[in-house]
């Protein structure tokens, strides 16, 4: 038996890095098969168009989008690389980003703990948790730019950049307010009848058991929360118009599709990379809560 689980050890990374692999190139043979055995006109069904066209213009190849990276975002004399334009961008909304993923993290595991704490204010707020992440971002975003325009405290000036804050902490919040709940309620309850025994109180009680048997919980719940937090700050840049994210990018860089069709892949490639780094970001932070 140790044999085998000892054989089986090492091939467990190989196999791991096998399927991200795996999971790249995956995309990337169906993109270029398409594009080699697509008509180049589309598939249409009664006039309404249900695969792209495979044209260098509308669907470039991955090496084309790769090569136009490398080159000046414009032929201006001293203009940047793309890729460091993309960069620069994709930074900016990473921390915008990060802000509204740590304000979502407060405020989901603060509303987890009242939930926990008070069955009726459970039964009370669950509803409308689960019922705010119905609502489109792209109708609420002017909302929230109009609503802290109008803050008026001292010589304090609300930025578009906090809309798009806020914004990414109402996506971020939700994960993390559900799977909280799920990990606060999930110790067993002889371990519960114990602490009650020892007339230990709720808060010793929560910090002692309840939050660290809610890590497993927890963890899944903050990468997902990540991942929206950088979607929602995307989605509010373009809503909100606020320029220096990849957000706006996408929409800027989207105009120039028809004499540069590698171009307006470069921010997309770029929110992909922020996903990514949002995600192995919460990953590290695992590692130091499961140790």
């Amino acid at each position: 038996m140790s044999s085998a689980a000892g054989a089986a050890g090492p091939a467990g990374p190989a196999a791991r890095i096998g399927w991200a692999a795996g999971g790249v190139l995956a995309p990337v043979l169906l993109w270029e098969g398409y594009k080699f055995a697509g008509p180049e006109s589309g598939v249409s069904l009664a006039g309404m168009p249900l695969l792209p066209r495979t044209s260098d213009l509308a669907m470039p190849h991955i090496w084309t989008m790769l090569a136009r990276l490398a080159e000046p975002v414009t032929s201006a004399a001293g203009a940047v690389p793309l890729w460091a334009a993309v960069l620069q961008a994709a930074a900016f909304t990473l921390g915008i980003a990060a802000l509204g993923w740590l304000i979502g993290v407060v405020v989901g595991t603060g509303l987890a703990m009242v939930m926990q704490r008070f069955r009726s204010a459970g039964s009370a707020l669950l509803p409308w948790i689960i019922l705010s992440q119905t609502v489109p971002l792209i109708a609420i975003a002017p909302l929230v730019r109009r609503w802290g325009s109008q803050l008026e405290i001292g010589s304090f000036t609300w930025e578009n950049w906090m809309s798009v804050a806020v914004i990414a902490s109402y996506l971020a919040f939700f994960p993390v307010a559900i799977g909280a709940l799920r990990g606060f309620s999930s110790p067993q309850g002889n371990h519960l009848d114990l602490m009650y025994s020892y007339a230990v109180g709720w808060w010793r009680s929560f910090l002692f058991l309840r939050l660290p048997a809610s890590i497993p919980f927890l963890l899944p719940a903050l990468r997902l929360a990540a991942a929206n937090a950088v979607i929602g700050a995307v989605v509010a840049e373009v809503s909100i118009g606020l320029k220096g994210g990849i957000g706006r990018m996408i929409v800027e860089y989207a105009a120039a599709a028809g004499g540069d069709p590698g171009k307006p892949w470069a921010p997309i490639f770029g929110a992909v990379l922020l996903g990514l780094a949002a995600v192995a970001a919460t990953t590290v932070l695992g590692l130091f809560l499961h140790g």
